[in-house]
């Protein structure tokens, strides 16, 4: 799956397995869900949604199976000097 970066205060990335119908969503908070059973008509429309946040409340939440998949890897703050042992 290739993740698609979207516009939205709510979802960053929205990939697609077409022949498994799984839609992977990360959210801007950083957590990353796998949906399963997710018709190719519904994630073709999150994408055209005006509000993908919006969308996925109405539409997704609480009506697909789902799996919490992953964190995108913890950075140093800004300015963190990383010690080397």
């Amino acid at each position: 799956m290739r993740a698609i970066p979207v516009e939205s205060t709510t979802i960053s990335t929205v990939a697609y397995d077409v022949a498994g119908e799984r839609l992977q969503l990360e959210f801007c908070r950083g957590a990353i869900y796998e949906y399963l059973d997710v018709p190719d008509a519904v994630h073709q429309s999150l994408l055209r949604a005006p509000s993908k946040g919006a969308f996925f409340n109405q539409t997704i939440r609480g009506r697909f199976p789902y799996r919490r998949v992953g964190t995108p890897q913890a950075t140093a703050p800004k300015g963190a000097v990383e010690r080397q042992r």
